[in-house]
């Protein structure tokens, strides 16, 4: 075992657990109750990727599904990222191993081809919950544990997004994973089994190759590493060095196969997205975004109860993390939600120990129990705050996941129906690019169009997503001077409007109507979606 440098006053949480604790940090008796705990975590996850049938991203389906199909099936469309090798195929190939799963068994039908994919992420997803489940274990005992958990299934920003096919979503459950292994981020180094931080590297350096800013966190944790432990060489030239190497030789190998050459993701995506400030191309935010907009919103009302957590817990390296990613994602111009996923557990296991500790069971908050008052009174405060926070969190992610933004999704579930109907023959797109699945649901090789967005050289460059938002009807009358007649035309009712004489004037007419939302998001209202067919001379 080796030494590291720790304090020598540890709280009463911390003795529990060190008496309890063996070299892999959990009790064996306790074996059965985690089989209990992921079984518990996988049906709720399940159940949670079922009901998600809205869009949220578009690298949910561009980035992971599309480019997965194309791997299976021969045909799916890669957008500009893939041919400036900015992206791995690391995570691709997972979907791409279930399509051939799918395709094998003759599974591969509408219904399949959208439900197992996000079925497989729950998998993922209920992995990730374990983790946080034990991580919490360690660091603040079974009662926390198992309010963190509460917090991690019940908070709508976690419902809505971690079973979805976003590298974000992986790049969270492999977060998770690491942290719970990371002595330094343990109070007691006689939980620590000799090979955790070897564990923890590779957790990390998988997050790190699929989606390279997740060295955001990692610098943070593995500076904190090298601080606490007296092993430094060790862990730099025997652990992180070649545990790091192997990871990025294997993946870059998996890239070459697949680019057809030598790729060095990393690399490529560290110059466009930082370098270049390339992610600017689709749009920027003020500095504080995540802490007055973003991250507040997926917090949501789990705010006070984490903040309370922070303080009370005293763990200052997980709560500096939170505040050092928070931070360094607020000097990148462009910010979206889903960048600081990662992170978002974290406050949220915070948000378990306030929960934990007005629950009272722990004899060392007996003062806590006095200064609260009655009994009766103290339990009152939770079941209070339990009901706000779940009459709060799960209505709105049953609204976000089932309600908000799902035209997109189910116009394109009843174009592949059609589709296998022989009813389609090709498909023209004429909203802003990427507002919706592609060749992953509709799953025909049949030829569509959609606008392209693909970031110009040069400045001032409109492409032709931002030409149509602009000008729609002057946009349409020049492509039809040149286009190969598609039987369906599919378009957001906001631009319905303006170009319903220019769709009847070429003999197209509307035969489907889908809500979308019933407020905006970035632009101007989209409350439906259209289908127009050709209805001939």
């Amino acid at each position: 075992m080796r030494h590291r440098k720790i304090s020598a006053k540890a709280s009463d949480d911390d003795e529990n657990n060190g008496k309890s604790t063996t070299t892999n940090c959990l009790p064996k008796k306790s074996s059965l109750s985690l089989k209990k705990i992921f079984m518990l975590c996988l049906v709720t996850r399940m159940i949670n990727s079922l009901l998600v049938q809205t869009y949220f991203n578009p690298d949910e389906h561009w980035q992971a599904l599309e480019v997965g199909h194309r791997i299976t099936f021969g045909y799916g469309h890669l957008t500009w990222e893939w041919k400036k090798g900015i992206r791995t195929y690391l995570h691709p190939v997972l979907f791409a191993a279930l399509y051939k799963v799918l395709a094998f068994f003759h599974l591969d039908t509408p219904l399949f081809m959208t439900r197992a994919p996000r079925l497989l992420q729950s998998v993922f997803s209920a992995i990730g919950d374990l983790y946080l489940y034990k991580f919490s274990q360690v660091l603040f005992g079974k009662h926390v544990a198992k309010w963190a958990l509460f917090a991690q299934l019940v908070n709508w920003f976690m419902l809505f997004c971690i079973t979805r096919t976003l590298a974000n979503s992986m790049e969270t459950i492999l977060t998770l994973v690491s942290l719970y292994y990371w002595p330094s981020l343990r109070r007691l180094s006689a939980s620590v089994s000799s090979g955790s931080r070897k564990w923890a590297l590779a957790a990390a350096a998988l997050a790190c190759a699929i989606r390279p800013t997740s060295a955001i966190t990692w610098v943070y944790v593995a500076l904190l590493e090298l601080y606490l432990t007296c092993d430094k060489l060790k862990f730099v030239l025997l652990e992180a060095v070649p545990i790091g190497g192997l990871v990025l030789g294997l993946t870059s190998l998996l890239d070459r196969l697949m680019y057809g050459s030598w790729v060095l993701v990393p690399l490529n995506f560290l110059k466009f997205n930082f370098l270049s400030s390339g992610g600017d191309y689709y749009g920027t935010h003020a500095w504080h975004w995540y802490i007055t907009q973003g991250f507040t919103a997926m917090l949501f009302t789990f705010i006070p109860f984490s903040i309370s957590g922070i303080i009370m817990s005293k763990q200052w390296k997980l709560s500096g993390l939170i505040a050092w990613v928070l931070g360094i994602y607020s000097l990148i111009g462009h910010k979206e939600f889903r960048f600081v996923l990662p992170v978002l557990p974290i406050a949220l296991m915070f948000a378990g120990y306030t929960l934990a500790k007005m629950r009272g069971s722990d004899p060392s908050e007996s003062k806590m129990k006095e200064k609260l008052g009655s009994n009766i009174n103290y339990f009152s405060r939770v079941h209070l705050s339990v009901f706000f926070l779940l009459v709060t969190n799960l209505p709105m992610a049953l609204y976000m996941s089932t309600v908000h933004q799902r035209g997109t999704e189910d116009v394109m579930n009843y174009l592949s129906v059609e589709a296998i109907n022989n009813k389609v023959e090709s498909i023209l797109f004429l909203m802003p690019c990427h507002a919706t699945p592609y060749y992953s649901t509709l799953h025909r090789n049949l030829p569509m169009r959609f606008l392209d967005c693909t970031p110009s050289e040069e400045k001032g460059i409109l492409d032709e997503s931002d030409q149509f938002l602009m000008d729609p009807v002057g946009f349409a009358t020049e492509y039809a001077k040149k286009w190969s007649l598609p039987s369906h035309i599919v378009l957001f009712d906001s631009q319905q409007k303006q170009l319903k004489e220019f769709l009847v004037s070429h003999n197209f007419h509307e035969i489907k109507r889908f809500f979308h939302a019933h407020f905006k998001v970035d632009r101007e209202l989209q409350a439906s979606i259209i289908v127009y067919a050709y209805q001939g001379q």
